[in-house]
C-alpha cells in the first residue's frame, strides 16, 4: 500500500494540511515543524503526489516562457537564467516557441497547467497580454513590453543606451550617421531609436529616413541594410544597429563590400552578447546584464503569483553602459 500524507502526519504528530505546507516550505510552518515532517517523510519513503499537490493548492509550480524566435542568438542567453532562477524558487519552466505570441492563445496552449507566464517577445500590438488578463493568469514582460500602463516588466534602459551611442558618435566627430533599428512595433526598437535621435537632434545632426532602415532583430536585417545605405547618396560614416545580431550582419556586409571597419565605417551594436566580444567581431556595443534581466523577471512573476506585486504595475529597468571595442573610430579625413 502506498504511503500517504496522512501516514506522514500521524508519524510527525501534525495535521495533514501541515504536512502539505511543510513540504512546500510554506513560511507559515515553523522551521522545527518542517524538519520534523521531513524526517517523518524520509522514514516512510514518502514521495508527494504532484497531482494531489496541484488539486490541494491550485498550483502547478510551472511557468510558461513564450519565445517566438529561438534562432535569434539573444534568446538562449536569457532563457538559461530564466530556467535557473525558476528552479531555484521551486518552479519548472515550460518553453513555448511559436511564430507569434498571439498564436499561443489561439491554439489553447495557455491553460490551468501554468501558474504564470513570461512574455519574452511581445510586440506593441499583441493581443496576448489582454487575453492573459482576462484569464487572470499572472504574467511579466521580459526585455520588451507593450507600453501599456499597469503592466509588470523587466526591461533595459533602451532610451539611455541609444543616447550613450549617439554621445560617442557625436564626440568622435561623425555627422553622416545611419541607423538600422529594430521593428517599429517593439518597444526596444522604438526606445533605442528615440534616445539616439534625441541626442543627434540636440547636436544639430539630421537623421533622414534615407539613412534609416528598420526590421526584425535578425542578421539579415543588417546584412541587407548596409548595401542600400551605401548606395543612397553620401554614404554614412557610422551606423548604430538595433542589436548585436543586426550589427554582425552589417559587419559582414561591410566585409563583402570592401568597406573597412572602423577606418571607413563605425558600427555599434546593443546588448553585448558573448559573441560580440569574439575576436572575429570585437564589436563596440551597449552592455546590460542579461542574467539579471531574467532573474528580475522571474522574481517579479513569483511575486505576482503570490499576490505580492504592486497591482498598479512595476517596470524594473536595468542600466546600460557603452563598451568600446574595435569597431568605432573618428570618421576618415
Amino acid at each position: 500500500m502506498a504511503v500517504t500524507s496522512h501516514d506522514v502526519a500521524r508519524l510527525a504528530g501534525v495535521s495533514q494540511p501541515t504536512v502539505s505546507r511543510a513540504l512546500r516550505d510554506d513560511p507559515r510552518v515553523s522551521a522545527a515543524t518542517r524538519e520534523k515532517v521531513r524526517r517523518a517523510a524520509q522514514a516512510l519513503n514518502y514521495v508527494p503526489s504532484e497531482a494531489g499537490r496541484t488539486l490541494a493548492t491550485r498550483s502547478t509550480r510551472r511557468v510558461g516562457v513564450i519565445v517566438t524566435d529561438l534562432t535569434n542568438p539573444f534568446y538562449p542567453h536569457v532563457v538559461a537564467p530564466l530556467h535557473d532562477e525558476l528552479q531555484r524558487l521551486g518552479y519548472r519552466m515550460m518553453l513555448i516557441a511559436e511564430r507569434s505570441d498571439d498564436a499561443v492563445a489561439g491554439e489553447g496552449l495557455l491553460d490551468q497547467s501554468l501558474d504564470g507566464v513570461v512574455l519574452a517577445t511581445a510586440t506593441t500590438g499583441s493581443r496576448l497580454p489582454a487575453q492573459l488578463d482576462d484569464r487572470g493568469l499572472p504574467f511579466v514582460f521580459l526585455n520588451r513590453d507593450t507600453g501599456r500602463p499597469g503592466d509588470h516588466a523587466s526591461v533595459v534602459d533602451n532610451e539611455g543606451g541609444g543616447r550613450q551611442v549617439a554621445d560617442v558618435l557625436v564626440g568622435l566627430g561623425h555627422r553622416r550617421i545611419a541607423g538600422v533599428f529594430g521593428s517599429a512595433d517593439t518597444t526596444t526598437g522604438r526606445e533605442r531609436e528615440l534616445g539616439f535621435r534625441t541626442v543627434l537632434a540636440e547636436a544639430g545632426i539630421a537623421l533622414p529616413e534615407s539613412r534609416v532602415r528598420r526590421g526584425p532583430f535578425e542578421y539579415a536585417t543588417g546584412y541587407e541594410a548596409l548595401p542600400a545605405l551605401l548606395a543612397a547618396g553620401e554614404p554614412p560614416t557610422a551606423v548604430f544597429c538595433g542589436n548585436d545580431v543586426v550589427a554582425i550582419g552589417v559587419l559582414n556586409a561591410a566585409l563583402k563590400a570592401g568597406v573597412r571597419v572602423p577606418e571607413d565605417l563605425t558600427v555599434v551594436g546593443f546588448d553585448d552578447l558573448p559573441m560580440a566580444a569574439w575576436e572575429a567581431f570585437r564589436l563596440s556595443t551597449v552592455r546590460h546584464d542579461l542574467r539579471e534581466l531574467s532573474r528580475r523577471a522571474v522574481r517579479l512573476l513569483v511575486r505576482r503569483i503570490n499576490g505580492e506585486a504592486d497591482p498598479a504595475g512595476e517596470r524594473l529597468v536595468l542600466p546600460t553602459r557603452f563598451v568600446p571595442r574595435a569597431t568605432h573610430a573618428p570618421p576618415a579625413g
